[in-house]
């Protein structure tokens, strides 16, 4: 059976909550049925056969031919299946993921990955601000899972994080791993100001520096780490290319010291 695809008809005039559209969610529907679901907008809502043309019956690997910066909530608490997406997406995709895999073949808006507890999150493009990160209010960011980021990260990546690991392969902005619980952040470009602001346990790894590290961490020196080595086959693993990263010691900054003081900045 070929995969369930969503091609869209016409560019959205407003945001669409596509948090219905999830293998868990459509798995025993039939496509009659999914068509008639509907789509919350800023508006009246729409309706799913409004905005696109569905085609394929296995609801266990869904695409959407065709992206928008206007799909928000994409793979929203999923936890088995595959979605894949040829085309930017909005804000919060693949937020409180628990399983499957997430492939976006354009870019995304902020808060990716937000609160996501397991599965893994491809995109080749760029994000907005605060991977896998809170909603205003919430203590803590992503707690488990894997994303991987092919172009550039906004600011906060990985704000708050308690678990799991992000990879951004582009440069990075400002506050990257602020307030961070735990997890790894590996940043391969050239980082913002300020990574691992009040961060308390976890590690973030910069490939190229970064702008400013705040004078609350204090420079250990280099280390040859048996941590460093098993990452660095693990990213191998997922191929991505870091370059000459883990074949010398890395410099570590243990910090915040402002804070708890238990998580670490390893320099290439």
């Amino acid at each position: 059976m070929s995969a369930l695809t969503f091609s869209l008809k016409a560019a959205p005039a407003r945001r669409l909550d596509l948090s219905p559209l999830t293998p868990d969610r459509l798995r025993d529907l039939k496509q009659k049925e999914i068509l008639g679901l509907a789509l919350e907008t800023e508006a009246e809502p729409l309706l799913v056969d409004d905005v696109f043309e569905v085609k394929g019956g296995d609801a266990a690997e869904i695409r959407f031919e065709g992206g928008s910066a206007r799909f928000d909530l994409i793979g929203h608490a999923m936890s088995s299946g595959s979605i894949q997406v040829f085309g930017d997406v909005g804000y919060l995709a693949g937020r409180h993921l628990r399983g499957g895999h997430i492939a976006v073949n354009g870019d995304a808006g902020a808060l990716l990955g937000s609160q996501m507890a397991g599965g893994r999150i491809t995109l080749s493009g760029n994000a907005g601000a605060s991977v896998g990160g809170p909603l205003s209010g919430e203590l803590s960011g992503m707690s488990g899972g894997l994303i991987l980021i092919g172009g550039k990260a906004g600011e906060r990546a990985g704000e708050r994080m308690r678990r799991g690991m992000i990879v951004v392969s582009g440069p990075s902005g400002d506050y990257a791993g602020t307030g961070m619980i735990a997890g790894t952040l590996v940043l391969l470009g050239k980082t913002g100001h300020l990574p691992g602001y009040l961060m308390r346990r976890g590690t973030i790894v910069l490939g190229r520096g970064a702008q400013s590290l705040s004078p609350s961490f204090a420079d250990c020196g280099p280390h040859e780490l048996a941590f460093a080595a098993l990452l660095g086959s693990r990213l191998v693993e997922l191929e991505v290319k870091t370059g000459k990263l883990f074949k010398s010691p890395l410099r570590r900054y243990a910090g915040d010291l402002a804070a708890l003081g238990k998580g670490e900045i390893l320099l290439g």
